[in-house]
């Protein structure tokens, strides 16, 4: 057997030299007497040729030239050629005319050039491999370097400029746009001979407005028309199909004669793609049907260009997005650079990933609809809402889409224009200020609308009762029960308050508004250095934790009662005061004291909270808070004061630190339970843990407590917020010592209060 040539463990061959695979003996002789392994092999003997009779030169003065170096070896015979170090140009191959004059060059005990004494040894022999040459065309366009994008972005000359030049950076180039209509165009015709009547229409990125370097190419077969051919033909003799739905052909009887489109399920549609695919589309390769996605696909790749696509049968609501999104970048130019600007400066800070990918990251069409909310809500409006577009459109227009109305007017000529004159440096940094205090938990996002749309309210209407809710809820303009961001969880939906509260603070300082004259960063280029900065720094109103509203710990009884509560904000707000005081005194054994001042036993005992005349329990153990203390109101209407309850605590204890090892040696020693059981208790558990730790350290309290802090809980500052916002003071000069406190306090107290409301009793409220 040829020594270029690998037997494979299945069967077959395979040529080590050129990476071609053979599955029989004839195939692979027919390789090994092509051009394509003969070249190779000419050009491998050539290489080992020159190989044979090349030295490696080095220790010559930087900057000698490739001239002096032939010069010097020609007074020992014929120099064929010199290849200098592109990088530092420290060291040459020096190719000889044969291996006679290399054998001289070799036997000469030292050389020396320009003083220099030159290091000369045989050039070291490699393995030859074929590289394949870099096909043309190709899809992948050259990756923009943060270096070349920075100094794009400083030679600009503002922050309006910037945000332009960063749409010409990423958006696709005109013949990534030709390649792609190119493609379209194939497609159709070869999908026109096998499902008559057929349409191949592009969707997404691509064609949305909002299309970037290598993004995918999403398409969506229409078979309606193909189902009605497929009916025609199957009718009584002599019935014509319907007109334009294409003569009949022995390729269409073949493939459709097998399936009835109109009762073949998605998969089996969808492997018949595939097949197509396969079998009759030049070029395509890596084809796969992905019957689990939410939508599902059949994706390939196309080899000449590398790009990568998919195909769907049943996603008729994705091109009524699609209009959507390029009606608005239609309606309004300041669309596309704002949207840009914060996909780029959301997957620099970490917080959003691919189009619709996995895991919890914001998707750019998330990302991109709250852009668009933002606009539709500013005074005045930039963007018309889905519902003002739908008065626009005709009676006879209207569109029904699997069940959903997805009418509205797609004429950008009938729109009324925005008297929204802010400038893009202006929105960015509103987009910031916005979303940096918006209640995600405590509403839904809703671009049909232009508004919030209230939890409560929203949960009792038979969508609401569809839309699976999370931290960060944004609901589809045309399919309204589904929300766009359900895969985020509180870790990103908090960390993307945070850099927007991080982005406000720097958008309103001179390095942003103004081009620096030292060439500085300035701009946009500040803006996406990755990082934010730690959440939770003392400023004024101290250090403050985040409590969201979370209906999903409640069962579904306690969350119809929650909604429907004449008072829905306070009940929410009295429930997770009661939590914190439990989790405060009971969980974390923290001393506390009272409104009038009266101490309260350590770890036992009712907590009276500031502002409650009495403390109360209810049935079945769990604490519950009376109405918080509201300030005296002078006769006549007023605006309704702020509700807020507060603690004055001592900790003894750090019971903050080695929890998770004292959990694992608790485990240990006491009987193993099971772990739904043990999710359940997590209260006591977490008890039982403060209560080993200080057990370790040894039950004697010292004179004065190791930390005391003040903490303030009041409703959030909108008038339909329904976060609990909790503020830490602690005494002055605590230090290091509080803040460590304080960042294990961050994850702990939020989990343990919806532990908490999910067990407690809902009733009488």
């Amino acid at each position: 057997m040829e020594p270029d040539v690998e037997s494979l463990p299945r069967g077959g061959f395979r040529c080590r030299l050129c990476h071609v695979t053979a599955a029989n003996k004839p195939s692979l002789q027919d390789h090994l007497q092509g051009k394509k392994h003969q070249r190779l092999e000419s050009l491998r003997a050539k290489r080992q040729d020159q190989e044979l009779r090349s030295v490696f030169v080095s220790g010559f003065h930087k900057g000698t030239s490739a001239p002096e170096l032939s010069e010097y070896f020609q007074a020992f015979g014929g120099v064929a050629s010199v290849v200098m170090d592109k990088d530092k140009g420290v060291y040459a191959i020096v190719e000889l005319q044969d291996q006679e004059v290399m054998g001289k060059v070799l036997a000469q005990p030292e050389h020396c050039l320009g003083g220099q004494r030159l290091r000369v040894k045989p050039r070291e022999k490699k393995e030859f491999k074929y590289m394949p040459p870099k096909k043309q065309g190709s899809a992948h366009h050259e990756q923009l370097s943060p270096e070349k994008l920075v100094q794009a972005l400083c030679q600009a000359d503002d922050v309006d400029a910037q945000m332009s030049q960063l749409v010409q950076l990423f958006e696709l180039s005109e013949s990534e746009r030709r390649l792609r209509h190119l493609l379209v165009t194939l497609f159709q015709e070869v999908f026109s001979e096998f499902f008559p009547g057929c349409a191949i229409l592009p969707f997404g990125s691509s064609v949305n407005g909002f299309d970037i370097h290598g993004c995918d190419l999403d398409l969506f077969l229409d078979l309606e028309k193909t189902k009605t051919f497929q009916a025609s033909a199957k009718g009584p003799p002599g019935a014509q199909a319907e007109e334009g739905a294409g003569p009949d052909s022995d390729s269409e009887d073949s493939i459709l004669s097998d399936i009835d489109l109109t009762t073949a399920t998605v998969p089996e549609v969808l492997e018949l793609v595939a097949a197509v695919l396969r079998k009759c589309v030049p070029g395509v390769h890596s084809v796969q049907a992905v019957h689990s996605a939410r939508r599902p696909v059949v994706k390939f790749c196309h080899k000449d260009s590398g790009l990568l696509g998919d195909i769907s049968i049943n996603n008729r609501l994705a091109l009524c997005n699609t209009r959507f999104l390029q009606l608005c970048t239609e309606a309004d130019e300041r669309v596309r650079p704002l949207v840009y600007t914060l996909r780029y400066w959301a997957k620099q800070q970490a917080l959003a990933g691919n189009p619709f990918g996995g895991g919890p990251l914001l998707n750019n069409y998330a990302l991109t609809l709250l852009v668009l909310f933002f606009l539709q809500t500013r005074s005045p409006p930039a963007l018309p809402t889905l519902a003002q577009l739908r008065e626009l459109t005709g009676d006879g227009n209207q569109a029904i889409v699997d069940g959903w109305d997805c009418s509205f007017s797609q004429d950008t000529s009938r729109l009324v224009p925005s008297a929204n004159t802010e400038s893009l440096c202006s929105l960015l940094a509103e987009f910031f200020r916005v979303f940096g205090d918006h209640d995600f938990a405590g509403c839904v996002i809703s671009l049909q609308e232009g508004r919030a749309l209230p939890l409560p309210s929203f949960l009792l209407s038979e969508v609401g009762a569809k839309l699976k809710l999370g931290p960060f809820n944004v609901q589809d303009p045309f399919e309204l029960s589904h929300n766009v961001a359900a895969n985020v969880n509180e870790k990103i939906a908090l960390r993307f308050q945070h850099c927007c509260q991080d982005g406000a603070k720097y958008c309103r300082s001179l390095q942003y508004q103004r081009k620096s004259s030292k060439g500085k960063a300035w701009g946009l280029v500040r803006l996406f250095q990755p990082g934010v900065l730690e959440a939770g720094e003392l400023g004024l109103d101290g250090l403050l934790i985040t409590i969201p509203f979370t209906l999903m710990a409640l069962s579904p009884g306690s969350r119809q009662q929650l909604c429907q509560a004449r008072d829905f904000r306070r009940c929410w707000f009295d429930k997770v005061c009661a939590a914190i005081t439990f989790v405060l005194k009971d969980v974390l054994k923290c001393s506390c004291t009272g409104p009038a001042g009266e101490p309260t036993e350590q770890g036992g005992g009712e907590q009276p909270i500031v502002g409650s005349k009495h403390p109360r329990s209810d049935e079945g153990g769990s604490l519950s808070v009376s109405p918080a203390k509201k300030r005296p109101r002078p006769e006549g209407p007023a605006p309704e004061e702020e509700e807020s309850v507060s603690w004055s605590c001592a900790v003894w204890h750090r019971v903050w630190m080695g929890r998770r090892r004292v959990r694992r040696q608790l485990r240990h020693l006491g009987s193993p339970q099971p772990d739904a059981e043990q999710e359940a208790g997590s209260l006591e558990v977490e008890e039982k843990v403060s209560e080993a730790i200080i057990q370790q350290e040894g039950d004697s309290m010292g004179s004065e407590p190791l930390l005391r802090f003040t903490a303030c809980a009041r409703v959030g500052g909108g008038q339909e917020d329904t976060r609990t916002l909790l503020c830490f003071t602690p005494t002055p000069q605590q230090g290091l010592l509080f803040q460590d406190f304080y960042h294990f306090l961050q994850g702990f107290l939020p989990r343990m209060v919806e532990r908490y409301v999910g067990r407690a009793a809902w009733g009488g409220q």
